[in-house]
């Protein structure tokens, strides 16, 4: 073949191939809608730690414990914010190569490789870390409600850390680190499991295990200010819009939708519980209406991103039945001081929430 005749179909078989051998391989584009909105849920959930978890545990303790409350929340978003950089994310979020199903690598220790190019799906991978970081927060502090006013505050550390890293870790790391529980189709949007069951749990075994305060159920515990409590709840619910909304990752109509069935189920839950002590005590109490919204919030939270408005509904009327026999009935039944009820709040509602999401989902 002449030498032309050949250089002109190397040009034809060239100009004819796909382009994508040989142009490299764009890099993931950041959406800033996206990143702005996930900035944004980072730090509501943040909020929901300080001041809002802060202030509703602080106003349900005795005046003598309330410094404490609020001392033992900031120093755990301390903590757990530097065990984040130093082996949690990695160890959540990485691969953990034999044992990928349950637990991460450590190749991102110190969050290596990351940087200020450093992309996850159409956000700064910076905006993912710090956004993940926000429920390693907030899911220690939720235990400590249940032993509230009997540990002392070293030792609270010591055990919310060596728990964060040994059940936390493994658990998120399995549900929404690509392992096990993630593979066989859990659905958890935002943390049934991985924040509220785990947390329950947890807070019902230390509650047991440190014991009951002294003088309890005989000596009468009050919340010592419900007005504070009642300002942490609110700002607990504004902050679980962050907290749901922003677990879709993107500003979209999936993220809308979310939000809708959190306020629908937190509003049925509050309403359920107020109408279950109107029928019982004969007048409801601001403690039962906050106690059932924080209720109907914890159980939407697996389901809020496959569930419509209807089933959201029952999904609240569900959390405000369930978790206020769990939390009145049951409680008192076995006699265990869960102080400020985690396990009948959050642990059952997590429970129930991750049952319940694979009835209500949408098609």
């Amino acid at each position: 073949m002449p030498l032309l005749t050949r250089a002109g179909a190397i040009a034809l078989l060239l100009f004819l191939a796909p382009c994508s051998l040989f142009a490299a391989e764009a890099p993931p584009a950041i959406d800033s809608g996206d990143t702005a909105w996930m900035a944004v849920s980072s730090a509501l959930v943040l909020f929901m730690m300080i001041p809002g978890l802060a202030l509703f545990y602080g106003g349900l303790v005795r005046t003598k414990n309330v410094l404490s409350v609020l001392v033992q929340c900031f120093a755990l978003t301390g903590v757990m914010s530097l065990l984040w950089l130093l082996v949690g994310y990695s160890l959540a979020f990485s691969d953990g190569g034999s044992a990928n199903a349950i637990i991460g690598g450590f190749d991102r220790i110190l969050l290596r490789g990351l940087g200020p190019d450093s992309v996850f799906e159409t956000m700064p991978e910076a905006v993912f870390v710090l956004f993940q970081m926000t429920f390693f927060i907030i899911t220690p502090g939720l235990i400590v409600g249940a032993f509230a006013e009997r540990m002392k505050f070293s030792a609270m550390l010591l055990f919310c850390s060596a728990w964060a890293v040994l059940c936390y870790l493994p658990i998120c790391h399995m549900v929404w680190g690509g392992g096990i529980l993630q593979q066989w189709g859990l659905i958890d949007l935002a943390g049934g499991t991985v924040v509220h069951a785990t947390a329950g749990i947890a807070a019902l075994v230390a509650c047991i295990m440190v014991g009951k305060r002294k003088g309890y159920p005989e000596e009468p515990m009050k919340p010592h200010n419900l007005t504070m409590t009642c300002i942490g709840t609110g700002m607990l619910w504004v902050g679980w819009f962050g907290f749901n909304g922003g677990s879709q990752f993107h500003s979209n109509g999936s993220a809308g939708m979310t939000m809708l069935a959190t306020q629908i189920s937190a509003s049925a839950a509050a309403m359920t519980w107020m109408a279950i002590e109107w029928w019982k005590n004969g007048k409801p109490s601001a403690l039962g209406i906050v106690t059932g919204a924080i209720a109907g919030l914890a159980t939407i939270t697996p389901a809020s991103g496959v569930t419509g408005p209807g089933a959201a509904a029952l999904v609240g009327i569900s959390a405000g039945i369930v978790c206020y026999w769990a939390a009145v009935w049951l409680k008192n039944k076995v006699g265990f001081d869960d102080s400020l009820d985690v396990f009948g709040v959050h642990g059952v509602g997590g429970i129930l929430g991750t049952i319940l999401a694979a009835f209500t989902a949408m098609p």
